[in-house]
Parts: C-alpha cells; sequence; structure tokens
C-alpha cells in the first residue's frame, strides 16, 4: 500500500525539527449541496528545519517518530 501524500501550510516552526503543518480539505456536503472546507494539523519531521510559517509544502506518511509525529516533510519551498 502507498504512502499518503499531502499539502499543507506551514503553521508553526518552533519546535527543533518539527512542524505543524495545516491541511485542508474540501468536499461537498451531502445534505446541503455546498462546498465545505475542513483542516486538520499534522506534526511532521523536518530533519533540516528548513521550512518557515507560511511555506507551502508536501509531508508524507512514515513510522512513528515520536508522540504526536507520524509524517515526514518531503518537499522544501524553493
Amino acid at each position: 500500500m502507498p504512502k499518503r501524500v499531502l499539502q499543507g501550510v506551514v503553521v508553526s516552526d518552533k519546535n527543533n525539527k518539527t512542524v505543524v503543518v495545516e491541511v485542508e480539505r474540501r468536499f461537498t456536503h451531502p445534505l446541503f449541496k455546498k462546498t465545505v472546507r475542513r483542516s486538520k494539523k499534522y506534526h511532521a519531521h523536518d530533519e533540516e528545519n528548513a521550512s518557515k510559517i507560511g511555506d507551502k509544502v508536501w509531508i508524507e506518511e512514515s513510522a512513528p517518530i515520536s508522540k504526536n509525529k507520524r509524517w515526514v516533510v518531503l518537499k522544501h519551498p524553493v
């Protein structure tokens, strides 16, 4: 089974080698047929501390790294 890859925006880079990435998904409400936005925050491992707040990054599923970290930053902004 392939690993999931998500795109999101870095909302916090205060922790060492960790960033918090907010991923937004959009879907149509089943009853009201209106587009709804839902967001979720993921803690991702950033080995080089390269990502800063506001950067768009790709994150990939990984084995557990710590209590909250289950994702790894794939692509850093240019």
